[in-house]
């Protein structure tokens, strides 16, 4: 059965947090440990991300619908099966904890609709890895974690074919870190305005 519900999320997974930013950035009560500690949260998981993206290219930034011309296994993609979305999980919950926008109803809304979301997008692209990759793909899966990060990283023939590419890696996530800086700089405002 076509799970059209996850590739539709994945269509518009660019623009799902959105709103939930907007209402972080129209309720939010910064403090100096709010964005501290939340700053942190969305620079472990911009970093995951960039590991991510420099061994997988801009190939992670396709939107109409799911796909991949080769496997990657290296980098962080050894470690856990979806880093790109575990770093947004990061990043969305610093901007939530930078923020302190209607805490606790707000993070916890969002963390059960990304958890639904990327529960939905995973399956739908897990689909297309089997059929397109089969057995290596299966034996990947078995042997990666979903989301939390393994210490040993995973090992195949594949691995050595696969390089670090940072300059690849910046270009890929220029707009990320964008909307980054952007949100990072509004909050900080805010912050200093008020005290």
């Amino acid at each position: 059965m076509k799970n059209r519900a996850g590739a539709l999320l994945f269509k518009y997974r660019s623009y799902t947090p959105v709103p939930f930013i907007i209402i972080m950035l129209v309720f939010q009560e910064p403090s100096l440990l709010s964005i501290v500690i939340g700053f942190l949260l969305v620079l472990t998981g911009e970093l995951m991300r960039f590991w991510g993206v420099s061994y997988a290219g801009s190939s992670t930034r396709t939107t109409s619908t799911v796909g991949a011309k080769k496997l990657i296994v290296s980098g962080a993609f050894a470690h856990t099966r979806n880093p790109l979305y575990l770093g947004n999980i990061l990043i969305y919950t610093g901007i939530g904890v930078m923020s302190m926008a209607l805490t606790p109803y707000l993070p916890i809304i969002a963390v059960l609709f990304f958890s639904f979301q990327y529960y939905l997008i995973v399956k739908e692209e897990e689909e297309f890895l089997i059929k397109t990759f089969g057995d290596k793909y299966i034996k990947y899966k078995k042997s990666v974690p979903k989301f939390v990060p393994s210490l040993n990283p995973y090992i195949s023939e594949d691995s050595n074919e696969q390089e670090f590419r940072p300059k690849a890696g910046l270009k890929s996530e220029r707009r990320t870190l964008q909307a980054i800086t952007v949100i990072t700089i509004i909050i900080i405002l805010t912050y200093i305005l008020r005290i």
